[in-house]
């Protein structure tokens, strides 16, 4: 990469979205182990 070359950072709206979809894993990796617990006290 040239010292001249632009800036290479992605638009606001992909950060966003990676933000988000970050959260949501977060959320579902949780639920997953919550569902597990659950599963297994029954």
């Amino acid at each position: 990469m040239l010292w001249s070359d632009p800036e290479n950072e992605p638009p606001q709206e992909m950060r966003d979205m990676q933000a988000m979809m970050r959260r949501a894993g977060i959320v579902l990796a949780l639920a997953m182990v919550l569902a597990m617990i659950v599963s297994g006290v029954r």
